[in-house]
């Protein structure tokens, strides 16, 4: 594997040995940044991790691995019902931790978890990656400029043909599947940075005999007026696009919108004044671990691009949905 030779300002433990943390350790080490050490709950899987990525250390525990006097901060890429304690365990050991989306399963467990971490003085961050993209950059400049004038609407869609076994964790309950944590996770907070909270939320859904979501549209409705719309499924592949609507123009967010990718921006006559793809490196993971190593160098336990307070209140909007549509977890 080739290695970049900027100087890192963190070290990485990665917490989970699946295929997302594959890929942010891949875009880790394309861009330079240093992953020190990975943990999991088999010393097999960690080894075969480890030597896939040339790691120094590979634990057969997360307890292992957050007790790694050589690692600062720690990536949770575990299934969704596990962040939460896998979070706090690092957080415990003294570790800033990164934390997948969903944060957590629900409001209670991210309020939680938040406080934890500033009663410790500790970063925990969501690694809600599309917040740090590039495009995702130009497009609040963009709109922060006034380009397209006073934003009225949005509206995003994320959806996949996922597998129909009952027992994958995107249709156990047990392992918090359904398509709105996993998939519509991102067009609800999407819908959050450009307007902030709603004052109106409704959702319908169909749910699979597993009692997880298959698909899940909403619809948000704000205090100026603003209206969003997002549609998750895991049954159907679709656009997967973006289009943000303002009084002077729209911009469209190319397909894959949540990934690394570009953004066309038109004025109120219909013509194309911008076309921005910025290059980047690797799947574009590395963009939100660069936002946690400078707020730790920088002594700061809060981004302003995701506040944690804000995270907390996704969840709260996540929860908000669920019980619209009828989808609890075992133990709420």
């Amino acid at each position: 594997m080739v290695r970049s030779t900027a100087k890192p300002a963190a070290r990485w433990g990665i917490l989970g040995t699946g295929g997302i943390a594959r890929q942010f350790t891949q875009d880790l080490l394309l861009t330079g940044h240093l992953v020190t050490a990975v943990g999991s709950r088999t010393r097999e899987s960690a080894q075969r991790f480890a030597a896939l990525f040339e790691l120094p250390a590979a634990h057969a525990s997360y307890e292992s691995l957050v007790a790694d006097p050589s690692v600062d901060l720690v990536y949770v890429a575990t299934p969704h019902p596990f962040h939460y304690p896998n979070a706090m365990l690092a957080l415990d050991a003294g570790k800033h931790v990164l934390v997948e989306k969903p944060f957590t399963l629900n409001k209670a467990q991210a309020q939680h978890l938040v406080e934890h971490a500033a009663s410790k003085g500790l970063l925990v961050l969501e690694a809600m990656w599309t917040r740090w993209l590039p495009h995702m950059t130009r497009l609040r400049q963009i709109v922060a400029a006034g380009t397209i004038g006073d934003l009225r609407s949005m509206s995003a869609d994320h959806t996949q043909r996922l597998p129909a076994d009952p027992a994958h964790r995107l249709n156990a309950l047990e392992l918090g599947g359904g398509a709105l944590l996993d998939l519509g996770v991102y067009p609800v907070s999407f819908a959050w940075d450009l307007f902030g909270p709603p004052n109106l939320i409704q959702a319908v859904a169909t749910v699979k005999e597993t009692g997880a979501d298959a698909q899940v549209a909403t619809m948000f409705r704000y205090p100026g007026g603003q209206i969003a719309t997002t549609y998750s499924a895991s049954v159907t592949q679709g656009p997967n696009v973006a289009v943000v609507l303002g009084t002077d123009g729209r911009i469209e967010i190319d397909s894959v919108w949540y990934t690394a990718t570009g953004l066309r921006v038109y004025d109120a006559s219909n013509t194309l004044i911008e076309h921005a793809r910025p290059a980047v490196a690797g799947r574009g993971m590395q963009f939100q671990a660069a936002e946690a190593e400078r707020l730790i160098s920088e002594g700061r336990t809060a981004s302003d691009i995701l506040p944690p307070q804000q995270t907390v209140a996704i969840m709260a909007t996540l929860d908000a949905i669920r019980e619209q549509i009828g989808v609890r977890y075992p133990g709420e």
